[in-house]
């Protein structure tokens, strides 16, 4: 554990949500980088700059579907009296020897396909007759179908200047230059550029693999029928959903009952598939409260460092936490409450900032701004607690939604941002300036 960890605190010690959070920070350290395929590597961090190590486009090449002409050739063309060229053939993209452009001559070209020695610039095929002695076309007739349209004469009824509709060598990136930087989140267009350079692998750290259990003897999967005292498991879905958004690879194991043993051999049967495990529920002072037994005391057999600590938070909702590390790995654990909001707010505080750190991110929080507070009255807040209240922000301002209930799923469902009513204040009036963590 790390040196926070070791502070001097008795079981009655009341944490900070800064120092719980700096304990998970300091001891949760990044996974190590390995070499992946480029579709692998979606949605990891990247590990070294990478340099380009060829130019692209690395030819110029022609912007549209048309005819490859000498500037002079088309100077002065118009509707009335075109420039009649000669067409010396055609200019695929992937065409490996293209025809050369003299005096008086074009190739007729394709969008993509490089610029044949002679050629200045692109006319578009709309502003020619495409080769066939009539007025303006709208387009090429298929290679196959025509292969005459490669040869004979082009009327082109407008000018064009140099350059024009060409792709310049380089005009994407140059050789040498640095086409991602070390942290950059490998998403599509990153993909894109990778593979556009030549890169089959690349570098990176990751993406955490995040086990998500739900403890409690009254849970039951959705979908199946509810006896008397039961409830659906809805922690589970949502904490795995979350991980996953948060950038995990994240499983979700079904809830187990509230049995001490059963949920020990459940988690060392996870570890193999874990770098980080989250357990929700049985983490208060209930006499069924099995996280809390099962895992107290683990260090004593594991290895050492191993073991989990219980703490009592100053924040609402979410006072009861449980952080530590598990297994010969010393796998990184942290147990959150069990009622959803709790849970849910917990995983943000806490779980996402873990899971940024294990991918190597330089910022792990959630963007947070300032916002004026829409309310019909005044917010109470338990003095001594840092409370999170759920709000939907819009436009700088921030509205309640739900109470303070941290059993109120349907209020969370429709929030998108929380509202942080410091330690220091148990009353905030309409109108106030709060801060709020935004989630969407």
């Amino acid at each position: 554990m790390s040196s926070a960890a070791t502070r001097p605190a008795g079981p009655d010690h009341l944490w900070s949500v800064d120092e719980h959070l700096e304990d998970i920070l300091e001891t949760v350290r990044p996974l190590e980088p390995i070499e992946l395929q480029l579709l692998d590597a979606q949605g990891c961090v990247l590990v070294d700059d990478v340099t380009v190590p060829v130019s692209l486009p690395p030819f110029d090449n022609s912007s549209m579907d048309g005819y490859a002409v000498r500037v002079a050739d088309v100077a002065g063309a118009g509707e009335e009296f075109p420039a009649v060229l000669e067409v010396v053939g055609d200019v695929a993209a992937g065409a490996a020897d293209p025809v050369r452009v003299g005096p008086g001559q074009a190739a007729r070209i394709m969008t993509g396909a490089q610029l044949p020695p002679g050629a200045e610039a692109v006319v578009p095929v709309e502003w020619t007759d495409g080769g066939l002695g009539e007025g303006p076309v709208t387009g090429m007739r298929a290679g196959s179908l025509a292969p005459e349209g490669a040869a004979g004469h082009v009327r082109v009824h407008r000018p064009a200047e140099a350059r024009a509709h060409v792709r310049a060598k380089g005009s994407d990136v140059k050789a040498g230059d640095r086409a991602l930087e070390a942290g950059t989140v490998l998403g599509p267009p990153q993909i894109a550029l990778l593979a556009a350079i030549g890169r089959g692998t690349v570098r990176v750290r990751p993406r955490p693999r995040v086990v998500v259990l739900s403890t409690g003897s009254e849970l039951v999967q959705p979908g199946e029928q509810l006896a008397h005292g039961q409830i659906y498991d809805s922690n589970s879905f949502s904490l795995t959903a979350a991980a996953r958004d948060a950038g995990a690879i994240a499983y979700r194991v079904g809830a187990v009952a509230d049995d001490a043993e059963t949920l020990r051999a459940t988690i060392e049967d996870q570890l193999v598939r874990a770098d980080l495990l989250v357990t929700t529920g049985g983490v208060s002072v209930g006499a069924y409260d099995v996280v809390k037994e099962a895992l107290s005391h683990v260090g004593d057999e594991d290895e050492a460092g191993s073991g989990v600590e219980f703490r009592k938070l100053a924040m609402q909702p979410g006072k009861p936490q449980g952080f530590g590390s598990v297994g010969p790995d010393h796998t990184p654990l942290l147990a959150l409450p069990g009622n959803p909001v709790s849970s849910y707010v917990s995983f943000e505080l806490f779980v996402r900032p873990a899971i940024r750190a294990l991918m190597g991110l330089p910022e792990v929080h959630r963007p947070r701004a300032r916002a004026t507070l829409k309310a019909d009255k005044a917010l109470r807040s338990p003095k001594g607690r840092r409370q999170f209240l759920r709000g939907a922000y819009a436009d700088g301002d921030v509205t309640p939604v739900g109470g303070s209930g941290s059993h109120l799923i349907a209020a969370l469902a429709h929030a998108d941002a929380l509202i942080v009513v410091p330690e220091d204040v148990d009353c905030v009036e309409p109108g106030a300036e709060v801060e709020v963590v935004l989630l969407g």
